[in-house]
């Protein structure tokens, strides 16, 4: 009995050592010329990750003893997995050659189903930018790059997918900002601040287009924006940016404001290390620009940190942060006639200010706080808890009237499972909330709370993938009483010989923000009046698309999508009152088309991508009015890449159609928006060097009233890494 004692209780002590018993995979990864493949992402499926150095080399370590599936997947190639069994105590070597695929993007997707998941099972609309991307396009800021995607555009710094927004000065985005998944969306206006990750620290942006509700809740009306910072590898690592360049003149001396060239220009220092239980990550940077119009000169500096522990190979604990302060000048409208003291004989002059408003400046700070547990207890099962701490505080100088502010805290918290009972089956499960506090001379001190639960079921069917789910909202603020509001989705995904097809159908929603529900503001001639009982503006969004390899060297996506709305939240005027109103319901139907092909030699890609929108109000449930305001109809994406050894070149040609209705200034004459870019690269080892010339040919247009969109400009940007 003694010793049969002695032999369970030493059988139970070793059970938990054996089970806790790793090995190392280590390997490399190289092209099918040999060369060595950087910054590949190696993924040890729910256990732990890595990417590859400047030599192709990388190391897993802690891995659990037995089998286990790796995959690697870097830009421009296909990815690749295979199952390893990893020996207790030991290594495993894994070498891998990646074949070319000029198409493909990281086969992982957080935004779309609130889970990793393949890019080619996402049943909605997605386009994603990798790091390389960005990096190609020699862009300084995150919505700089989002710009470049198709069916996208930005209006006077508003961000529009596939028509949803509009321009509301700013106010009550219909696209929701993610930061590794947590929304980000300001507490009083309900905007989006662009600047709260240095365009360094994104690993990739993903874009997902129509209504996300049934996941993320209220302002997903239109689409999702998630921006994933990077992975922070073991070792040591650092990187140093610097760029710099200048605005053209005027094309008209009548048009001249300044005697001397208007400059930019700015840095990055990022430093990194990581060991395999904790890694951090700082990044300090600012930038300097004089603008390309009359008072319109900027500072911005900002601070950013990630810091990872890694207790256990199941565990992840993730924290993010950022501050970040912006002075500005304020530009507003040009001067329109009779509004500057020397129009020089013309009615307009679109790079002066009224001198109304000469002297208006704005200094905004803003960051964010985020914590997040992730646990893999077992391979058919993730959970994720997460809080977050967002604040905004802007103050308008304005020397000829009062000044105005706003101080804004967003808390957040959520908890998430995602369960996969079998192989072809996945349930995600989950519960939000969200509280925003604000303080302000516009908007007064007011409150407002959002709580939610939310479900999704997963299903393969045959060789189709079924989807379907629905979140409740419940809505509630110190103005009134609650309301409740319920997203469901329906999507299927279906392969098949002439490419993967795609049907979603959701419904999507966005809470009226505090400052369209509060705000009280003279406009003169006009008085602002809050209107408590603004209801949440609600849209049904469906859509049917087809990815397609057409042959090897050209691949195709397409989409046809329509969006009802109800409940449209938009300024209406009542004499000389201005007021927040449900006023519109609308309808927009499109198609988005686009196309990437190396045609004649791998290194050269070719790109076309196409936009047809017809955004109408209705008369009735289903008579068309007119036209929605700045939607324009027509968006066309041309481009061309050549690579050859470390020297790239590259063109981008953009088209916007002119814009059927305006809400101001409607008798302003208005033009399409024609716009030319043109790129040079050239990376050497660990140094990156990339020219950028944007609007080559120095055109003169206007999308939002009476604000010139930025004119020619040359950026050169120098990058090493280390």
């Amino acid at each position: 009995m003694t010793r049969r004692l002695v032999f369970l209780l030493t059988a139970g002590l070793a059970l938990p050592a054996a089970a806790q018993q790793t090995g190392t995979i280590v390997g490399s990864v190289r092209d099918s010329a040999g060369a060595p493949v950087a910054g590949a992402k190696i993924d040890a499926v729910g256990v732990a990750f890595t990417l590859t150095g400047a030599d192709g080399r990388f190391r897993l370590e802690r891995i659990p003893a037995g089998s286990v599936r790796v995959r690697v997947v870097a830009f421009a190639f296909r990815p690749d997995s295979a199952d390893l069994t990893v020996p207790a105590g030991d290594s495993v070597t894994w070498t891998v050659t990646l074949r070319a695929g000029v198409f493909y993007l990281p086969g992982l997707v957080v935004t779309a189903g609130k889970r990793p998941e393949s890019l080619e099972n996402v049943s909605a609309s997605v386009a994603v930018l990798s790091d390389s991307a960005i990096a190609r396009h020699a862009v300084n800021t995150i919505d700089e790059a989002v710009n470049r995607v198709p069916g996208v555009q930005f209006i006077n710094g508003q961000i529009n997918i596939r028509g949803s927004s509009g321009f509301e000065q700013g106010l009550g985005a219909r696209v929701l900002l993610l930061v590794d998944g947590v929304p980000m969306n300001e507490g009083d206006r309900g905007g989006i601040d662009w600047d709260l990750v240095p365009v360094d620290d994104a690993e990739r942006v993903e874009v997902v287009k129509g209504a996300g509700s049934s996941l993320y809740g209220s302002a997903a009306l239109g689409g999702v924006v998630n921006i994933i910072t990077r992975d922070i590898p073991e070792g040591i690592h650092g990187r140093v940016r610097f760029f710099g360049g200048g605005f053209a003149n005027p094309p008209d001396s009548l048009w001249k404001f300044r005697n001397f060239t208007g400059m930019q220009g700015g840095g990055s220092l990022t430093g990194s290390f990581g060991t395999d239980q904790f890694r951090g990550a700082l990044t300090v940077g600012g930038r300097h620009s004089d603008g390309y119009r009359q008072q319109d000169a900027s500072d911005h500096l900002q601070v950013a940190g990630r810091g990872e522990w890694l207790p256990d190979p199941v565990t992840h604990v993730l924290f993010t942060g950022t501050w970040a302060t912006h002075q500005y000048q304020v530009p507003l409208a040009w001067c329109g006639p009779n509004e500057c003291a020397n129009m020089r004989g013309l009615t307009f002059q679109p790079f002066r200010v009224a001198d109304a408003d000469s002297g208006n400046h704005t200094r905004s700070d803003h960051g964010y706080l985020t914590a997040t547990v992730t646990r893999t207890p077992d391979e058919n099962t993730t959970w994720m808890a997460r809080a977050s701490w967002l604040r905004t505080h802007f103050t308008d100088f304005q020397p000829k009237t009062n000044n105005d502010f706003a101080v804004a805290d967003r808390f957040g918290a959520e908890g998430r499972m995602v369960r996969t009972p079998s192989k072809d089956q996945t349930v995600t499960v989950g519960a939000e909330a969200t509280e925003s506090q604000v303080t302000s001379d516009l908007f007064h001190n007011h409150t407002q709370e959002q709580f939610a639960a939310y479900g999704e079921a997963e299903r393969v069917v045959g060789r189709a993938r079924l989807t379907g789910g629905t979140r409740v909202d419940l809505l509630a603020d110190d103005g009134g009483g609650m309301t409740a509001v319920i997203s469901p989705h329906l999507a299927a995904v279906l392969p098949s010989e002439i490419g993967i097809w795609r049907a979603s159908v959701g419904r999507g929603f966005r809470a009226p923000s505090l400052a369209e529900k509060f705000v009280t503001l003279p406009i003169p001639p006009f008085n602002a009046v809050p209107n408590p009982g603004l209801r949440p503006e609600t849209a049904w969004s469906g859509e049917i698309g087809n990815a397609a390899v057409i042959a090897p060297w050209l691949t195709t996506d397409a989409a046809i999508f329509q969006t009802r709305a109800s409940n449209y939240i938009s300024p209406a005027l009542a004499g000389d009152t201005i007021q927040f109103q449900n006023l519109q319901r609308a309808r927009l139907t499109g198609l988005d088309v686009s196309a990437r092909a190396t045609p004649f030699t791998p290194a050269l890609t070719l790109g076309v991508a196409y936009t047809y929108l017809d955004a109408r109000e209705l008369a009735t449930d289903s008579t068309p009015n007119r036209p929605l305001p700045f939607r324009p109809r027509h968006l066309l994406t041309l481009s061309a890449d050549y690579v050859r050894g470390p020297a790239s070149v590259g063109v981008d040609f953009r088209y916007s159609s002119r814009i059927d209705r305006v809400e101001l200034y409607t008798t302003d004459p208005r033009v399409a928006a024609k716009v030319l870019d043109l790129r040079a690269g050239w990376r050497l080892g660990a140094f990156d060097l990339r020219l950028l010339a944007t609007n080559v040919l120095n055109y003169v247009y206007a999308l939002a009233p009476r604000t010139l969109e930025p004119v020619a400009t040359v950026t050169m940007t120098a990058t090493y890494v280390y």
